[in-house]
């Protein structure tokens, strides 16, 4: 298994293949487990670098709430990708990671060769929608603060065995 740490922050991720670097990040309450089709599709062809945010599958969950934003998630991307020493990568995210893949674009835009965006959100039209959408967000959290774990459900991109902390999930 390999980490990087960042901030005091344990950050898991997957690197396999050859060729060009494609950085893959997951949805919310997924890891880098989602991402298994994809190695077996391409990983002959590309280099996949997988890796779990914080609070998600493998890396640490940090007890702290404001260890968990846009600003931190995006610099532990670009670290992943200076520690690997990858100058320029397609970036691509699916949900969540999509979201977070336009981030790092708009922060990193030479640091990104094409992007990959998948089922990355509506989108708003009026602040009732975005209020609607923070609603379902912060119920989301409040079940898993009171569930645990098994609030999560089972998609098939969610791996619940491997999520170390409900409350990490919460935060994130």
């Amino acid at each position: 298994m390999a980490y990087l740490t960042r901030d005091g922050v344990g950050i898991y991720y997957e690197d396999d293949g050859a060729g060009i670097p494609i950085l893959l990040s997951h949805g919310f309450g997924a890891s880098t487990d989602m991402w298994a089709g994809q190695v077996a599709a391409f990983g002959d062809r590309y280099r996949l670098i997988r890796w779990d945010m914080r609070g998600h599958g493998r890396s640490d969950c940090p007890d702290d709430p404001a260890q968990y934003s846009q600003a931190h998630t995006i610099g532990d991307m670009l670290a992943l990708l200076d520690h690997l020493e990858v100058d320029k990568a397609v970036i691509g995210g699916h949900s969540l990671g999509g979201y977070m893949t336009m981030a790092f674009n708009a922060r990193y835009p030479e640091r990104a060769k094409a992007l990959i965006l998948q089922g990355c959100g509506p989108g708003y039209r009026s602040d009732a929608s975005r209020a609607t959408w923070n609603v379902r967000a912060e119920n989301r959290a409040l079940s898993l603060e009171d569930g645990g774990l098994d609030a999560l459900g089972g998609g098939a991109e969610v791996t619940v065995s491997i999520q170390k902390s409900a409350q990490g999930l919460a935060n994130a």
